[in-house]
């Protein structure tokens, strides 16, 4: 189904501060706590990894959002996991030092300077600042790479053109993951920690590699048995050509959006990545719009949907791909086993 994107004076534009609730009597506020009930039941225990991206990475009342979310969720059972990127951030970074990023078909083209500004980029600066956030907001969050515990094992990647198979692209070191190693961070969220790691791996002659976080998400959320993988992006989700909102997505219907091009540039690997974990036993994928304030309690326990959700199976009733009452009322409109 396609719905409208969100407008300018939509609920998608950041707002600055808390909202004012002091106009909603407590009976309500109560009401509405409890209606979150089902799906705290639901997905107590379950892991649930975060791909933290985009506006709300730098808009200060969005991360502040994004971190209470994410306490939030850790104390009402389930178990976080948050993996981030910072684009934005390197291509700053890069742009001090004279240097201009270049992609390739979505990815970084990474030499080895660039590699340098990727690990204390990502490894340092924005990894702290999401740990500080965290445990400002009441949580207790680990920073990792793939160094740590040897979680994350890569090579090189042989990046084939999209459109000619026999043409290959140097896009440098950057990362395609061998094996994830999740010790680490099944430890840590035992302890009741709140890991966030940064997309480093490590391969032959402890070469560190730039590796895409939204593929870092996919493998991990495949590797823990994630419940749901939640991907925070700048658009609603998943657009067609005319620029409306796909809010419902099957595998099929995925490869078909690739066939015609509708999913290209950056949102190749981020697709690509949800597919795969989807296809791998992830109940569901979910690609929100991170400037929406607190999207992921609204996509995560309560009835609203915010973006695209991305199905390891069909389903019309309340099962755990969906973790809603009913896909046809609540998507509007139900697929059918034979679109899968």
């Amino acid at each position: 189904m396609t719905t409208p994107t969100p407008t300018p004076s939509s609920s998608a534009t950041p707002v600055d501060g808390p909202a004012d609730l002091s106009h909603i009597a407590p009976r309500d506020k109560a009401e509405i706590l409890s209606q979150a009930l089902p799906y705290i039941r639901k997905f107590h225990g379950k892991t649930i990894i975060i791909k933290y991206g985009g506006n709300a990475m730098t808009e200060p009342a969005l991360q502040q959002d994004f971190a209470e979310d994410v306490v939030l969720l850790k104390l009402v059972g389930l178990n976080p996991v948050v993996v981030h990127g910072g684009g934005p951030q390197i291509d700053t970074a890069l742009s001090k030092l004279g240097k201009k990023g270049t992609f390739i078909q979505g990815m970084r083209v990474t030499d080895k300077e660039t590699m340098d500004v990727v690990e204390w980029v990502l490894g340092g600066e924005v990894q702290q600042d999401i740990v500080g956030l965290i445990n400002s907001a009441g949580g207790k969050a680990v920073g990792l790479t793939g160094f740590d515990g040897g979680m994350i094992r890569a090579r090189k990647l042989k990046m084939k053109d999209k459109d000619n198979p026999e043409i290959e692209h140097d896009v440098g070191q950057v990362g395609d993951i061998v094996s994830i190693d999740p010790a680490v961070v099944k430890a840590l969220q035992d302890d009741q920690f709140i890991p966030v790691i940064s997309p480093i791996g490590f391969g032959e002659g402890n070469v560190s590699y730039n590796i895409n976080a939204d593929v870092v998400a996919g493998k991990l959320a495949e590797v823990l048995g994630a419940e749901k993988l939640v991907l925070l992006t700048n658009t609603p989700g998943v657009l067609d050509k005319q620029g409306k909102l796909l809010t419902d997505l099957t595998a099929r219907q995925i490869d078909e959006l690739f066939a015609d091009g509708t999913i290209s540039g950056g949102m190749l690997p981020k697709i690509s990545s949800a597919l795969d974990a989807a296809r791998s036993g992830v109940n569901a994928v979910h690609i929100i719009d991170g400037r929406v304030p607190h999207a992921m309690l609204l996509e995560i326990l309560t009835e609203q949907a915010y973006g695209t959700m991305i199905r390891s199976r069909c389903c019309t009733t309340w099962t755990p791909c969906s973790g809603r009452s009913s896909i046809a009322t609540i998507r509007g409109s139900a697929q059918s086993s034979s679109a899968c």
